[in-house]
C-alpha cells in the first residue's frame, strides 16, 4: 500500500484509544506502520536493485521480530534524551506498551502490502517466495477515507493542522477526480465522504467521540478488507470455471482490483499455453469478458536465458509473476524485451514499470549498462 494508507491506519489505531496507553504512542504506531519501508533506500542504488531488495528483508518474518524492538529502543532514546530533557516533568513512556505498540504498528505493514498485486516476500530471509493477496489496489481511496474520518477530527485543532489536512484532502481529491478510469459514481461517493468529514469538523460533531468514531472506522475498514479478500476468492473461482467452460485449465491466476471501484476485477491467467486476460463486472450486461487476445507462453531459448541472466535485470527476473518476452535481432547482437504482463501490455516497448530491456552481443554477453548496480 501507499504510505498515506499505512500512516492513516497507524493514526486510526492511536485514536481508537491506544494513544492513551503511553506517551509517544501515536508516533510509535505511525512510524511502525511505515518502518518496513526503510528498504526504500534501495531506490537510490537503482530501480532494478530496488526490485530485488524491496518487500523482502524488511517485510519478512525475521523483520517482524527485529524491527519492533529497534523502533521501541529508538522511541525510548527519544523520550530519555530529547523529550524529557526538554520537559523533565513529562510522564515517562511505559516500556511494555511501547514495545507492544511497536509490534502492532510494524505488523500492519506487511499485511497491507500483501493485499496488493505487487506482492511481498513474507518468509524472507529464509525463503524468497512472493505472496499476493490481489485484493486492494495499491492506492485505495476507501481505506484512506475510512481511516481519515476520526483522525482528521482529532488532529485538526490548530490552524496549521487544518491547513495541512486541507492540502492533503485537496490533493487526494484531485487525484480521484482527475483519473479517467474511475466511474462517476465513485467520484460522487468520494466527494460526499470528504464533504461529510469537513461538515463534521466545521459543525463540531462527534469531537468528543473521536475514540468511538475511530473504533467504528477501523471496524468498517476491516469489514471492507474482508469483503475485498472474499471478492478475490470468489472472482478467482468464477474465472477458473469460466475458462474451464472454454476448455482452458488454469495453472496460475491473478484477479486484481481496479482503481476506486471495488466491484470490478481485472485479471490474468496462465493456462492452455497462453496468458489470457479477463474482466469481471457484476453490474455489466456480461459479467465475464475477455477484453483482448491471449499471449503465448513460451519457454526461454538461449538468447532469452542469457538476457534473464544479465546482472542488470536480477531484480526484475526475481519479481516477474507473468513473464513474457520478445527478441529482436540487431546487426551486432540481440535486443530482448522482458515484460511482466501484470503491469505491461503485450506490445509495450518502452522501458519502465513492468518492462525491462537487455541488449546482448553476438556471443550473448550483456552489453555494459549504467543501470547495473
Amino acid at each position: 500500500m501507499d504510505n498515506l494508507a499505512h500512516s492513516l491506519v497507524g493514526a486510526a489505531l492511536a485514536e481508537a484509544g491506544l494513544k492513551k496507553k503511553t506517551p509517544l504512542a501515536t508516533a510509535t504506531l505511525i512510524i511502525g506502520a511505515n518502518f518496513p519501508d526503510v528498504d526504500a533506500v534501495a531506490m537510490v542504488i537503482g530501480s532494478d536493485f530496488s526490485l530485488w531488495f524491496r518487500r523482502g528483508w524488511t517485510h519478512g518474518v525475521l523483520a517482524w521480530v527485529v524491527l519492533p524492538p529497534i523502533l521501541a529502543m529508538l522511541m525510548l532514546g527519544w523520550d530519555k534524551w530529547i523529550r524529557r530533557r526538554r520537559n523533565p516533568d513529562a510522564e515517562p513512556v511505559h516500556v511494555g506498551w511501547l514495545v507492544g505498540l511497536s509490534y502492532l504498528g510494524v505488523l500492519t505493514h506487511p499485511f497491507l502490502d500483501w493485499l496488493n498485486t505487487y506482492g511481498v516476500r513474507l518468509l524472507m530471509p529464509f525463503d524468497g517466495q512472493w505472496f499476493y493477496g490481489d485484493s486492494l489496489f495499491i492506492v485505495d481511496p476507501w481505506l484512506w477515507l475510512l481511516c481519515a474520518s476520526a483522525v482528521v477530527l482529532a488532529r485538526s485543532q490548530s490552524k496549521l493542522s487544518i491547513a495541512a489536512w486541507g492540502v492533503l484532502g485537496a490533493a487526494t481529491s484531485a487525484m480521484i477526480f482527475g483519473y479517467g478510469g474511475i466511474p462517476v459514481l465513485v467520484k460522487v461517493v468520494w466527494g460526499l465522504g470528504v464533504g461529510t468529514i469537513v461538515a463534521m469538523r466545521v459543525a463540531g460533531w462527534l469531537e468528543d467521540r473521536t475514540r468511538q468514531l475511530a473504533a467504528v472506522a477501523l471496524g468498517l475498514a476491516s469489514l471492507y478488507i474482508a469483503a475485498m479478500v472474499s471478492g478475490t476468492v470468489y472472482t478467482r473461482s468464477l474465472a477458473t470455471d469460466a475458462f474451464a467452460e472454454r476448455g482452458v485449465e488454469v495453472d496460475q491466476i491473478l484477479s486484481g482490483p481496479v482503481p476506486g471501484n471495488p466491484l470490478v476485477r481485472e485479471g490474468l491467467v496462465r493456462g492452455g499455453g497462453e496468458y489470457r486476460y479477463f474482466q469481471i463486472d457484476p453490474l455489466a450486461d456480461t459479467t465475464f469478458v475477455e477484453p483482448q487476445p491471449g499471449v503465448p507462453v513460451e519457454e526461454p531459448g538461449p538468447v532469452v536465458k542469457a538476457a534473464l541472466a544479465a546482472p542488470e535485470v536480477r531484480g526484475f527476473r526475481n519479481w516477474m509473476r507473468f513473464p513474457s518476452w520478445e527478441v529482436e535481432k540487431l546487426d551486432d547482437g540481440w535486443r530482448v524485451i522482458l515484460r511482466d504482463l501484470r503491469y505491461a501490455e503485450p506490445d509495450e516497448y518502452e522501458e519502465g514499470f513492468g518492462v525491462a530491456i537487455v541488449e546482448l552481443d553476438e556471443e550473448l554477453n550483456p552489453r555494459l549498462s549504467e543501470k547495473a548496480p
